[in-house]
């Protein structure tokens, strides 16, 4: 009887492309170039275009991804926190807090993305302006749950927020953004709660 060994499968010229474009970007931005993106996937140049149609769709489809894998985890702080909406959008303002606060955090790739895709019809900003909306979303439904007075509005305060403590994690790590955005935050939410009568 023969036996063979059975490794994981090594993953395809797609797979291989997105998880190098995932990482590259995020390190050196969206504008690495194509040639380090093929050289780290260790696929030909043919992948790119067969399966993303170009740098630009697999930009896209990069961000798509990192979008989905972000909305989980924002999901799964909130649930973890437990059933006060208080302290469930203080959790996610101190989840990214020690996320910005990490030696190796290089910053928003939707922020940098954005800013450094130049092209308005760039596929990947209506990928960053929908993954926003998903956040906004998730935040003006806890402030709704908490009887915010004003839900909408202080959910685009909290998202101003974590755009500012992201890009200050990345910028300025010696400031401690996330004391400062907790404090923040808990204005935020305070603010606009029903006073006792």
């Amino acid at each position: 009887m023969t036996t063979s060994a059975n490794p994981a499968a090594k993953p395809g010229p797609r797979e291989r492309l997105l998880l190098a474009a995932q990482q590259l970007t995020y390190t050196y931005g969206v504008g690495v170039g194509v040639d380090a993106l093929l050289k780290e996937a260790g696929v030909a140049r043919r992948s790119l275009y067969e399966h993303f149609g170009g740098k630009d769709g697999l930009i896209a489809e990069v961000l798509r991804r990192s979008t989905s894998e972000d909305e989980a985890d924002y999901r799964a702080t909130l649930a973890a926190a437990g059933d006060d909406p208080r302290a469930r959008l203080l959790a996610v303002v101190d989840r990214l807090g020690r996320i910005a606060s990490a030696p190796d955090f290089h910053g928003c790739r939707y922020l940098a993305a954005d800013l450094a895709l130049t092209d308005p019809a760039h596929p990947g900003h209506e990928v960053t302006r929908a993954y926003r909306r998903t956040v906004h979303g998730l935040f003006a439904d806890e402030f709704r749950a908490l009887g915010h007075t004003r839900p909408e509005f202080a959910a685009d305060q909290l998202l101003i927020l974590v755009d500012g403590l992201l890009a200050a994690g990345a910028t300025r790590p010696d400031i401690r953004p996330e004391a400062a955005s907790r404090e923040l935050a808990e204005h935020i939410i305070d603010s606009g709660l029903p006073q006792p009568s």
